[in-house]
């Protein structure tokens, strides 16, 4: 099997996700070209060597559907001839899109191919495209379907995971993800954005709240407990599933989930033909990938799993990993995490994560995987490994090597 390397990651700063968020008047189309056009720029692509672009967002509707990813090639620089391929698995959409490509480089099928994904939440609402598992009743009722946030909660709650623990992990994110931008930690990463005429638009994350203490977020009221308590609320359809438990406790409001954010990340990966053909120094090797299906009531448990599994393929153990990378979509689902390995906190999203700087959906894989590798190189680390939940009930996992 051929070795699938990759070679260069990068990603725009993430803008908030409302009408007033500084990206709000670029499509996704544009930011996706940028990306493109980045990556070619920064290593020399002409084009022709690369098999195709894979393309990742959660939302595929509207100005984000009709296969995003052939428009983003066809406005950007990149030669024509390469096709592009859409795929959608909800907030792992952009590490599934390097996933793709890597196993298509490891099968034979092509020597490079640029990995990522968008996606532009200002501009297309979360939910807007529709879902059956949301609102066909004959699965949602069968499968016990409530929103991520009662999902959120509902873990709070079986592991007992407290609203003072989960804002205190918030409050940690957002302490070191404003050191790792003071430190330019993200600088090598970062493709700032501009408009038409070269002005800059953004070249920062816009969602940080450097300030946010422990006061602050207990101010908060948890975002969810309406939704979950009105009658007929979704707390009643979780306990179906999980009668073990009384009642649901509410911990997570906006201080301690996920921001809504804007953003665009693209991974180039290759094989060691495709480097020594074009120059380039391979940053690190795919060592292993894993996908999974999990509980979907439940449904963000799914980091677990699929590490566990992902771990298997390597012949690993977790205390053989450096670093992690675990997407913060709400604190219960890092904190789950680090309670089922007993992982060092130290070596957890030590960048701050989207609590802090936000969840652009189909781009946060990708995003996170960069920030891996940037992260392994600034401190000579050697291995890490990251790992994002899903909607509906599925994990996706990938463990990286330095070269």
């Amino acid at each position: 099997m051929t070795e699938a390397y990759i070679f260069d990651a990068i990603r725009t700063p993430r803008g908030r996700g409302r009408p007033d968020g500084a990206l709000h008047e670029v499509t996704a189309l544009r930011l996706s070209a940028l990306l493109l056009d980045g990556l070619r720029d920064r290593n020399g692509l002409d084009g022709p060597e690369l098999e195709d672009v894979i393309w990742g967002n959660a939302t595929q509707v509207g100005e984000q559907g009709g296969c995003l990813a052939r428009s983003a090639v066809l406005a950007s620089g990149l030669d024509a001839s390469i096709p592009g391929l859409s795929i959608n698995r909800f907030c792992a959409s952009g590490l599934e899109a390097v996933m793709l490509g890597a196993a298509q480089v490891q099968g034979g099928l092509g020597q490079a191919y640029i990995a990522g994904g968008v996606e532009m939440m200002s501009r297309v609402p979360m939910g807007s495209d529709g879902a059956a598992i949301a609102v066909d009743p004959s699965l949602a009722m069968a499968r016990h379907f409530v929103p991520q946030g009662i999902a959120a909660d509902l873990i709070a709650t079986k592991y007992g995971i407290s609203r003072e623990a989960a804002d205190a992990y918030a409050v940690e994110s957002q302490t070191r993800a404003a050191r790792a931008w003071e430190e330019d930690r993200f600088a090598r990463a970062i493709l700032p954005v501009t408009d038409i005429n070269g002005l800059p638009i953004l070249a920062r994350d816009e969602a940080l709240r450097p300030g946010t203490d422990l006061q602050a977020l207990a101010a908060l009221k948890p975002s969810f407990r309406e939704i979950g308590t009105q009658m007929p609320g979704f707390d009643a359809v979780a306990l179906m599933r999980y009668p073990e438990l009384e009642r649901i406790e509410h911990i997570h409001h906006a201080g301690n989930s996920s921001a809504i954010v804007d953003g665009a990340a693209g991974v180039l990966v290759g094989s060691e033909g495709f480097g020594e053909a074009m120059g380039l120094k391979p940053r690190a090797r795919i060592r292993a990938m894993a996908r999974i299906g999990s509980e979907p009531t439940i449904m963000l448990t799914g980091p677990i799993p699929v590490t566990e599994r992902v771990l298997r393929q390597a012949g690993m153990e977790i205390g053989d990993i450096d670093l992690f990378e675990v997407n913060e979509a709400f604190s219960a689902v890092v904190l789950r995490f680090l309670q089922a390995f007993e992982a060092d906190p130290a070596k957890v999203n030590i960048n701050g994560g989207a609590i802090a700087m936000g969840h652009p959906l189909g781009a946060t894989g990708a995003m996170l995987l960069g920030t891996l590798l940037d992260e392994l190189e600034r401190t000579g680390k050697s291995t890490g490994l990251v790992t994002l939940c899903v909607a509906s009930g599925m994990g996706v996992a990938m463990i990286v090597e330095r070269v």
